[in-house]
């Protein structure tokens, strides 16, 4: 098993691309604990885990919090043990228009989207250089290199997220912790099936540039990081995985 007995953290772990990282992690031989804002949800997918035979811990927890992510922080290491995986994957949506958009809808936002992945990170990289060895995954998006109008928030901090993770990447190297970017294409989580539900022409529009017909499910971007969690990536640093169905190319 790719990841076995290793602690693995997931943000935003009960919906969408995390939860599909969560399983594929626990099917690799993880211990997996995860945050998420959405309590039902996430107890009742960590006794489904639990049902399941897998070791699974859930908190919850709203990672634009700093004093909330401590104490997640401290509950999954007092129930595994330090963290040796960190996937960087709550966010959320922002439509705004760039004169509209208040300075506190800004630093919400931005506390979410992309303040957050430096805070978990600085949580769990001191035990990461004590161990000489970690993995971090940070959730970006293929957003960062090509939007819509009105996406204006969401794209930077998703391409900020890139900056993050190369930087990362250069100071961690030398404590053998590696640190890497995921940038989905269009995946169909809970989050995109609402925005195509309010928004239906969206979807047919998405469909017509996909090269290969349909996009992504949620499981098809965790295998990708499931990998780069696990030792068969051990000299993949500082890259970003772009995972798109070659979507992207149409705007090479």
């Amino acid at each position: 098993m790719k990841l076995k007995d290793q602690h693995i953290f997931v943000t935003g772990g009960a919906d969408g691309i995390g939860r599909a990282v969560v399983q594929d992690a626990a099917d690799a031989g993880a211990k997996v604990s995860f945050c998420d804002l959405n309590i039902e949800k996430g107890k009742a997918y960590e006794a489904d885990l639990k049902s399941a035979g897998h070791r699974a811990f859930f908190v919850q927890g709203n990672v634009g919090s700093v004093e909330q992510m401590q104490n997640v922080h401290a509950a999954i290491t007092k129930e595994f043990g330090e963290v040796v995986g960190l996937v960087n994957n709550a966010g959320r949506n922002a439509y705004y228009d760039p004169v509209e958009m208040t300075e506190a809808e800004w630093e919400d936002f931005m506390n979410v989207d992309f303040k957050s992945i430096w805070v978990t990170a600085k949580l769990c990289l001191p035990a990461m250089r004590k161990a000489k060895k970690g993995a971090i995954v940070n959730i970006s998006s293929i957003h960062a290199r090509m939007s819509y109008p009105n996406y204006f928030p969401y794209a930077a901090a998703k391409s900020g997220i890139l900056g993050l993770t190369r930087n990362l990447a250069l100071d961690e190297g030398k404590h053998g912790i590696r640190v890497n970017a995921v940038l989905p294409g269009f995946t169909l989580t809970p989050m995109v099936e609402d925005y195509f539900v309010k928004n239906p022409e969206k979807r047919s529009e998405a469909l017509a540039v996909q090269p290969m017909g349909r996009m992504a499910q949620p499981i098809e971007i965790a295998k990708v990081i499931t990998f780069l969690l696990s030792d068969d990536a051990s000299f993949v640093n500082g890259a970003d995985w772009i995972i798109d169905g070659g979507l992207s190319g149409r705007f090479a």
